[in-house]
């Protein structure tokens, strides 16, 4: 699928109705109106909270709290 004003490719999927091409992550088809179900990943779900048991922060990509500093346990990890 091109920009209708650039004409630079733009991410594209199929409808599995009507086969047309259309814009990623689309809710409906813009030529049949088909529902398009889209498995969208919540990021929320793979934070890792701080095993400090007062602190709000998450665990970052180093193993450290981003609201502590604190170190992350690898075992309160895996409880």
């Amino acid at each position: 699928m091109k920009c209708p004003n650039c004409g630079e490719s733009l991410p594209s999927l199929l409808c599995p109705n009507c086969k047309a091409e259309i814009p990623d992550k689309s809710h409906y088809c813009c030529w049949c109106g088909h529902p398009i179900e889209i498995e969208e990943k919540n990021e929320f779900q793979e934070r890792v909270p701080c095993g400090d048991g007062s602190c709000i922060g998450t665990i970052n990509e180093e193993g450290i709290c981003t609201i502590c500093k604190r170190p992350c346990d690898p075992a309160e990890q895996a409880a």
